[in-house]
């Protein structure tokens, strides 16, 4: 088995971080991030936090490097994974969030992460996450066809059965069960990935990070210069709300950070600009709203239709 190269997986995150900012910068056309470097109180490592507000497309958007390391990990982790207890630990990772004006524009987050944790006389416990997961407030089958099919291409190489598996974890994963409902169309979602060794799984990291935008900005592309009323902006606010709800109670990477003393600016970050909730909303019978929620938001193989 290969042994874990962390100065190639800083390096890559590093440059997917840069690449993905001006990338995005190029997308939205008139923002630019606001580049807020932090280290981590009493030491142990920092990052680089980058926000764009009201651009031309992005009402708010962040991309977030971070590494971080100390000599315990947090009860979040430990509990579920005994074997962790008395190591020390480093995470490092880029993740981004994406919320557009356009009410027809899509919502996205993505992230790419490791972590390593280690205990003198035994060998490395490691592991790769990651993924990227599509939120529209109105839905467009050929939108999800495209952004599952990209999905599909990034797995492609390692084998017919990761995206089929990683596809349902992420279905699995972002799924509110207080509310009974996804919180969008999927993508992929991993965690805990070391197989079949290192240098396996970290191309299979590569390929996920190097494909969001592959798989995003032809969407954004696609429905920025659609018109809305009021409407649709009140029901993306509204559905907004079940971002947060997601982030704030079932997030692992919210939970893991805000535990081990994590940077909370950063952490929340993810958060959108402006979001409402209503009592008991019920969308028309037969309106757009509506069929997000028949026709969107159940799990099913976008690849099939």
């Amino acid at each position: 088995m290969s042994a874990p190269d962390i100065p190639a997986v800083d390096a890559w995150l590093r440059k997917l971080h840069d690449d993905i900012t001006e990338d995005l910068e190029t997308l939205d056309g008139r923002g630019r991030f606001r580049r807020d470097r932090w280290s981590r109180d009493g030491g142990g490592g920092g990052g680089d936090s980058r926000v764009l507000t009201d651009g031309a497309v992005f009402e708010k958007g962040g991309i977030n490097f971070s590494r971080v390391a100390g000599d315990a990990l947090p009860a979040s982790a430990t509990a579920q994974r005994p074997v962790l207890a008395g190591r020390s630990f480093q995470a490092m990772g880029v993740s981004l969030v994406l919320h557009p004006a356009n009410p027809y524009v899509p919502t996205s987050h993505a992230n790419v992460r490791f972590f390593i944790a280690e205990k003198p006389g035994e060998d490395p416990v490691w592991w790769f996450g990651g993924g990227y997961d599509l939120t529209p407030y109105y839905g467009f089958a050929e939108d999800a066809r495209h952004w599952h099919s990209t999905a599909h291409g990034a797995c492609a190489p390692f084998g017919d059965d990761v995206y089929p598996r990683l596809k349902k974890w992420c279905d699995d994963y972002f799924f509110l069960k207080h509310r009974n409902e996804a919180r969008g169309v999927g993508g992929l979602f991993f965690d805990d990935w070391n197989k079949p060794d290192f240098d396996g799984a970290f191309g299979l990291t590569r390929a996920v990070g190097e494909s969001f935008l592959t798989a995003y900005a032809p969407i954004v592309e696609k429905r920025r210069g659609q018109d809305y009323g009021e409407r649709e902006r009140q029901f993306q606010l509204y559905r907004r709300g079940r971002y947060v709800e997601f982030n704030l109670i079932y997030d692992r990477g919210t939970l893991f950070g805000l535990q081990s003393g994590g940077r909370t600016e950063s952490i929340l970050m993810s958060l959108p600009p402006l979001v409402r909730w209503e009592y008991d909303y019920e969308p028309e019978p037969g309106s757009a709203e509506a069929a997000l929620y028949s026709e969107f938001l159940p799990a099913r193989d976008w690849l099939a239709d």
